[in-house]
């Protein structure tokens, strides 16, 4: 335990990329962490939610195993700081009087000195932490070392109710751990959701988030603080892990953040860009995929992707194939050449005249009479001699007066037929279906004719 003045706090913002599972692995990155916290002279560690079991645990968290396995890390991690060096704030899972939680501990002088449960679990969207966790009671602060911490998780400061009972009963400061995953322009909303207390409550806020991918999510980090006044105390960067130890300094009876960092986030495609390469990357790396292996056809898109891949797992991971057809051009067969020359991938060419030609070779019996090009049922085929619900093969679609959007269908500019928000796989599946039973029936017949909606 680090001897300190009443008026200052070193809060270390520890902003790591957690693995679902991997209580191990996720333990040792603690221990780092603190030993690096404790080179910059910090009294606290703050790690994002759940960090122990990974975010978002899921179906996981509810196996008695890893529930045990996660307490019983925790409770070794608190044995370690009876040594020198700072206290931890840790994000686990703690089974209590039968209940699973979402919670923090505190870890300090070699024992787990505060539990605090998440009260309001998020139940949209990707959320849907209500399934596997108990809301936890209304919270009142831990004092930690002479100052009394408030300790929301991610969603409690979304709405007024937990930061208010904080503050009434006498928390001087928040620190928030989240796994608040990305979306374009998230750095904003989550700035103002804070801003928003800071201003209700006055409390100076510390906001520690997950960086990194987690299959289909992406966590971009940006952990910030707000004084008091709500001006910016510090922010780290995005998408990116960093260890952070910032200064804070009671004055007249708040807290306030001396020098802290102050690092732009990234924006807009920028960013998009960079959760792209960061989710890449985790997916391949945490399931221990040796690299990938992609079509490179010469055009934009697998150019992009490519470039991706080789950002997220560098040149000598990533492996090209381009697979040209009796279609393919000279000129993408050279800009694919010259994309994998330029990423330094492996490149190989893989015709697959062969394959394809086998292929209808094989399924040509099966798909004897069927017409080669069958017209799509959609807009533009929806319009016909003036009369809009009947199409030139002669089937009948029935249309809405109004589109899935709300809007009545309306003209195309092109075609002068009416066009509607219908989808063309649906309709495709009904007209194959019609066709194969009128085929069944019998050979000479012509397509049944529908009058329902596609």
């Amino acid at each position: 335990m680090n001897a300190r003045p009443a008026d200052k706090l070193a809060i270390a913002v520890a902003q790591l990329n957690s693995t679902v599972g991997d209580i191990a692995g996720n333990v040792e990155k603690v221990k780092r962490a603190r030993e690096t916290a404790a080179a910059q002279g910090a009294d606290l560690v703050v790690f994002p939610e759940l960090f122990i079991a990974g975010y978002p645990p899921e179906d996981l968290v509810l196996k008695p195993a890893f529930q045990a396995g996660c307490r019983s890390a925790v409770e070794a991690l608190a044995r370690e700081t009876a040594s020198a060096g700072p206290a931890l704030l840790l994000g686990t899972p703690w089974l209590d009087g039968g209940k699973l939680y979402n919670a923090v501990a505190l870890l300090d002088g070699g024992a787990i000195t505060a539990l605090r449960y998440k009260v309001d679990l998020p139940n949209y969207g990707v959320f849907d932490e209500k399934r596997v966790f108990t809301p936890g009671p209304m919270p009142g602060p831990v004092n930690f070392r002479g100052v009394r911490l408030g300790l929301p998780i991610c969603e409690d400061i979304w709405g007024v109710e937990v930061v208010e009972c904080l503050a009434e009963t006498g928390a001087e400061m928040l620190i928030v751990p989240n796994g608040s995953p990305y979306w374009r322009q998230k750095g904003d909303v989550r700035l103002n959701i804070a801003v928003a207390r800071v201003t209700e409550q006055g409390l100076p806020t510390v906001y520690v988030n997950q960086v990194g991918g987690q299959d289909e999510l992406v966590f971009d980090g940006v952990s910030f603080g707000l004084h008091s006044d709500c001006s910016l105390a510090f922010q780290l960067a995005g998408f990116q892990e960093a260890i952070v130890t910032t200064q804070w300094v009671r004055r007249n009876g708040t807290w306030r953040c001396e020098n802290g960092p102050l690092v732009d986030s990234v924006e807009a495609d920028r960013a998009d860009y960079s959760a792209c390469v960061l989710g890449l990357r985790d997916y391949v790396n945490k399931n221990g995929f040796p690299g990938v292996v992609l079509g490179l056809s010469g055009g934009i898109d697998s150019a992009l992707c490519a470039a991706m891949a080789v950002d997220a797992l560098g040149a000598e991971r990533v492996r090209c194939l381009m697979m040209p057809y009796k279609f393919t051009s000279q000129e993408s067969l050279d800009d694919a050449a010259s994309c994998a020359r330029v990423l330094g991938v492996r490149y190989e060419m893989l015709p697959i005249a062969a394959a394809v030609e086998g292929f209808e070779e094989a399924l040509k019996p099966v798909f004897s009479g069927v017409p080669t090009r069958p017209r799509w049922p959609a807009w533009h085929d929806c319009a016909t001699a003036g009369n809009p619900r009947v199409r030139r093969d002669q089937t009948v679609w029935s249309y809405p007066k109004t589109s899935s959007r709300g809007r009545r269908p309306r003209s195309c500019a092109k075609t002068k037929r009416m066009k509607t928000h219908c989808r063309p796989m649906p309709c495709l599946i009904r007209f194959w279906s019609g066709w194969l039973n009128e085929k069944n029936r019998s050979p000479q017949s012509s397509l049944r004719v529908s009058t329902t909606t596609p």
